[in-house]
């Protein structure tokens, strides 16, 4: 009876298990990166939820004619995007500065209109290609390294030495496109 019963709850789990399966391929592609992060699995853990509740808390602000987006890299949180006055920005950063694990807030949003779409696409192409410049490199893993680009600036961050953070930066500052590089670095000792 026990084995017409399990038999049954796999038979009728099938199709629940068939949706699982991409789910799992994003996970196991997580997971590889995890290995190779310097961050721990907790932290890296934690900074996906403080870029959520950077999100949902900072929903008041974008409303106000603000386009922010908001990474987190060892609870370093880096602020980027416009905003239409310097009050708002000096807003945002108190708002991520109280989230609870939050070390650090760098506040790089501009005091300007929102950029446009195509703006935005553009620098999704910038990190995109800045990306794929550092996979040949031999100096610095570009799993060490966290690109984002706002304006044709490229932010940098991640846990690297100095020669691995320079290395970076010469690969970004090198990419066409690219106004600036910034920066946004922990230095391993």
């Amino acid at each position: 009876m026990q084995k017409l019963l399990l038999a049954l709850a796999l038979t009728a789990s099938l199709p629940l298990v068939t949706g699982c399966v991409p789910a799992a391929v994003v996970g196991a592609g997580t997971v590889a990166v995890m290995t190779d992060d310097r961050r721990t699995t907790g932290i890296y853990v934690e900074d996906e939820n403080i870029e959520w509740k950077t999100y949902s808390r900072l929903s008041d602000v974008r409303s106000r004619g603000s386009h922010i987006n908001a990474t987190s890299y060892n609870r370093k949180v880096l602020l980027t995007g416009e905003v239409p006055t310097e009050d708002i920005k000096k807003e945002a950063g108190a708002i991520v500065a109280k989230i609870e694990s939050v070390l650090e807030v760098v506040n790089e949003l501009q005091v300007a209109g929102a950029s446009s779409l195509t703006a935005r696409g553009n620098d999704g192409l910038i990190t995109t290609n800045v990306k794929t410049r550092m996979i040949n490199n031999k100096k610095f893993s570009p799993n060490h390294v966290k690109v984002v680009t706002e304006a044709n600036v490229v932010y940098l961050m991640g846990i690297v030495s100095q020669d691995e953070g320079d290395a970076a930066a010469e690969v970004a500052r090198t990419t066409s496109g690219v106004k600036s590089v910034v920066k946004v670095f922990e230095y391993r000792k």
